[in-house]
């Protein structure tokens, strides 16, 4: 059985929870139950606050976790990174309030900074030579220069909507930040194998992720057109059809693209033009 800690609530949990259940592996969550077994698939999901999960895995309360890249960064536990997921990403940026008037990093010189990641911040400040006080704070780090607290703040960012609402304005990205997977460094041979099955799941679902699969009729003499606008994953694939000189073909397009390559494709004389949601994709 293979433990795995998610986020109990909050960014990761939705995106995590669509990721298991997309991989076909059941999770039915009990009232307050923190630990709970899949019906069928050998793992098991323990709940935890994103910040506590670096630490459960380090030290073997966990196998591996779902994480913010963030997070992770910031506890510095004995962990290794397994795999990249590629949601829930955002940054970490330091906000000054908009009415200033900035011209680099000399500005936070000898001022206050709010901030829930004071390791990663601390790291910054000492190899930019920048002597600044950080304000710990957990939870709403944006209202500290408006009742304060600090003279400005070093916080997540994702559409900066937050900071706008508070008249914040974003001044110095640190790092960017998304999902991992993080895993213990001692799993044993069985833990890594059902590992190795979970991560193929992940990837089937996140490959086929905004991509249709198509299929249309066209005329043999446009072939090597339409396959120059419609690459497919290697090259299309192309049936004959009864009618003589047409034949039908099959790829797969990104959700991008789809309405540009839709009309270039009609444009060449593609006819019966059917597009097919993917559901898993296996490369």
């Amino acid at each position: 059985m293979l433990r795995i800690a998610v986020q109990a609530k909050g960014r990761l949990y939705e995106e995590t929870m669509k990721m298991l259940e997309e991989s076909s592996i059941k999770i039915e969550a009990g009232k307050r139950t923190l630990l709970i077994p899949a019906k069928n698939f050998p793992v098991e999901i323990l709940y935890l606050r994103d910040d506590d999960i670096p630490q459960a895995v380090a030290s073997g309360i966990a196998d591996v976790g779902v994480v913010g890249e963030n997070e992770f960064v910031e506890r510095k536990e004995d962990a290794e990174v397994i795999k990249r997921l590629d949601f829930s990403k955002c940054r970490l940026s330091l906000a000054i309030p908009k009415a200033v008037d900035y011209k680099g990093l000399d500005w936070f010189e000898g001022k206050k900074i709010a901030t829930s990641y004071p390791g990663i911040l601390k790291d910054f400040l000492k190899k930019n030579h920048i002597n600044a006080e950080i304000h710990v704070i957990t939870g709403s780090v944006e209202i500290a220069p408006g009742i304060g607290l600090a003279d400005c703040i070093f916080d997540i960012v994702s559409s900066g909507g937050t900071l706008v609402s508070n008249n914040l304005k974003e001044v110095e990205v640190l790092m960017y930040s998304e999902a991992l997977m993080i895993g213990n460094k001692n799993l044993t041979d069985e833990k890594k194998e059902i590992l190795n099955e979970l991560l193929f799941r992940f990837d089937s679902y996140k490959n086929a992720e905004g991509k249709k699969y198509i299929i249309l009729n066209i005329p043999n003499d446009k072939i090597d057109a339409v396959c120059n606008i419609l690459p497919g994953m290697k090259s299309p694939t192309i049936t004959p059809l009864v009618q003589e000189g047409w034949s039908s073909l099959h790829s797969v397009i990104t959700e991008k693209t789809f309405w540009d390559i839709i009309s270039q494709l009609k444009s060449l004389g593609a006819e019966g033009i059917l597009v097919v949601p993917i559901e898993k994709m296996i490369l």
